[in-house]
C-alpha cells in the first residue's frame, strides 16, 4: 500500500471515529434527559453488579448501551492512536492531536465513572451534580475539539505557533474559554429542564423568576444571556481574525462559525418553546459541538505556521508645507 492511500485510509477512519464519538455524546445526553442513569445502580463498570444485567428495566437498557457504546469509543481511540504514531513521524501534529485525543477519551471515561459511583444520577438535583457536568462538559469539547484536529492535521495543514501571535491569539483564546463557559451554562440548563420540568413557556418563566427557585432553575436563565454575548463575540473575533490572517481556511472556519451559531440560536430558541423535548436537546448538543469544531477550525488555521498575516497600512506622509517650485 503506498503512503497515499494509507494516508487516505487514515484520514477516513478518523472521521469515522469523531463521527461515533459524537453519536456517543448524544446518547449519553439521552441517558441523562430520560434519567437513566441509574439504571445500572452506583455500580462501574459492571452493571447493578453483573457484567451482563438479567431481566433489565428500559432505564438498565439505555445507561447498559450506553457503556458498551462507550467502551467501543475507547478502543477506537487506541487503535486511532497507534495508527497516528505509526504512520507519521515523530513530531507529527496528528500524531499528537491523536495522543492528547485518547488522554481525554480516558479522562471522559473516569468523569463519567465518578458521576455514576458518586450517584449524580437520576433525580439528583445537588449543587454537587451541575459541578460534574460542567466538568463532564469541558473534557468532552477538549475530546472531540483533539479528535477533530486529527482530521484536520491528517489532511496536510500546518502545525500550530502559539508564540509571537500577539492579539491574533488572544481573540481565539477569549472565543474558546467563552464557548465553554456558554457550553457548561448549556449542561447546567439542561440539567434544570430534566429535573424540573415547565408545564408550559409561561410556567417556566415563572420558575425563572421566582426567588424560592430552586439554584439550577436560577442558573439556567443565564444560558440565553450567554448564547446572545457569545454569539456576538464570536462574530466579532471570526471576522477580526480573518482580517489579520487572511486565508482560505480562516475564512471558511468563519463563516462556518456564523451559519451554525445562527443556526444553533434557533435551535435553542425552538428548544424554549417547546420546553426542552428530548430530541430537541440532542439536536441543540450536536449544533454545539458542531460550532465547537468550527472554533478549533478557526484557531488552527488562523494559529498555523503557515497563516499569512496581514500587513499593516503604512501611514501616509504629512503634506509638505512648501509648494514645489
Amino acid at each position: 500500500m503506498n503512503h497515499a492511500a494509507s494516508s487516505r485510509r487514515f484520514q477516513v477512519f478518523s472521521l469515522a471515529t469523531l463521527a461515533y464519538t459524537l453519536g456517543v455524546i448524544l446518547w449519553g445526553a439521552f441517558v441523562r434527559a430520560t434519567g437513566s442513569g441509574a439504571g445500572c445502580g452506583d455500580h462501574w463498570p459492571v452493571c447493578n453488579g453483573q457484567v451482563v444485567p438479567r431481566e433489565p428495566t428500559v432505564a438498565t437498557l439505555i445507561e447498559y448501551t450506553h457503556r458498551l457504546t462507550s467502551g467501543l469509543a475507547m478502543v477506537l481511540a487506541v487503535v486511532l492512536c497507534v495508527w497516528a504514531v505509526l504512520t507519521h513521524v515523530k513530531g507529527h501534529p496528528a500524531r499528537r492531536a491523536a495522543g492528547w485525543a485518547l488522554f481525554f477519551m480516558v479522562t471522559e471515561a473516569l468523569v463519567g465513572a465518578g458521576i455514576v459511583l458518586l450517584k449524580y444520577v437520576a433525580d439528583n438535583a445537588s449543587v454537587g451534580r451541575a459541578l460534574w457536568m460542567g466538568v463532564h462538559l469541558v473534557n468532552t469539547f477538549l475530546l472531540v475539539g483533539a479528535q477533530w484536529l486529527v482530521v484536520w492535521f491528517s489532511r496536510g495543514h500546518a502545525p500550530l505557533r502559539l508564540r509571537g501571535q500577539g492579539g491574533v491569539g488572544a481573540l481565539l483564546g477569549t472565543s474558546v474559554a467563552g464557548l465553554m463557559l456558554l457550553g457548561v451554562s448549556g449542561a447546567v440548563a439542561a440539567l434544570g429542564d430534566t429535573l424540573f420540568p415547565a408545564e408550559s413557556l409561561a410556567h417556566g418563566l415563572q420558575q425563572d423568576l421566582s426567588e424560592t427557585a430552586h439554584v439550577l432553575i436560577r442558573l439556567r436563565v443565564w444560558h440565553p444571556v450567554l448564547a446572545v454575548f457569545t454569539g456576538a463575540l464570536l462574530v466579532v473575533v471570526s471576522r477580526w481574525v480573518a482580517r489579520l490572517r487572511p486565508s482560505a481556511g480562516v475564512r471558511r472556519s468563519a463563516t462556518a462559525i456564523i451559519i451554525i451559531y445562527a443556526a444553533q440560536l434557533c435551535a435553542g430558541l425552538v428548544n424554549l418553546v417547546l420546553l426542552a423535548p428530548v430530541w430537541m436537546q440532542l439536536v441543540h448538543l450536536l449544533l454545539a459541538d458542531f460550532v465547537w469544531m468550527a472554533v478549533v477550525s478557526l484557531c488552527a488555521a488562523g494559529l498555523a505556521a503557515d497563516a499569512p498575516r496581514a500587513e499593516a497600512v503604512p501611514e501616509r506622509a504629512p503634506a509638505s508645507s512648501v509648494e514645489p517650485v
